[in-house]
């Protein structure tokens, strides 16, 4: 068995997370007698999946390196950067 590792956290996220763990567990929702079940997958399988695609950043603005990729308009990014 590993030793636990020291806590780092600060006094303040301390605190925070004490609150956060003190608080009361949610309620159950209040369904109608009748609802149907549905998995957690087909609320997922409706939504895009990620798309990881390569780049440069050029002028601030970042160009995928495929030019066959194209995004839709006001699509959502989250852009990882590396060194080199």
């Amino acid at each position: 068995m590993t030793a636990p590792a020291p806590d780092l956290r600060s006094p303040q996220r301390r605190d925070h997370d004490e609150r956060i763990a003190s608080e009361p567990p949610l309620s159950p929702l209040d369904l109608p007698p009748g609802a149907a079940a549905s998995a957690v997958e087909a609320h997922f399988a409706s939504r895009r999946r990620p798309l990881a695609v390569a780049g440069v950043v050029e002028n601030g603005l970042v160009r995928p390196l495929d030019p066959g990729v194209r995004l839709p308009e006001h699509s959502r990014v989250i852009i990882v950067a590396s060194e080199g």
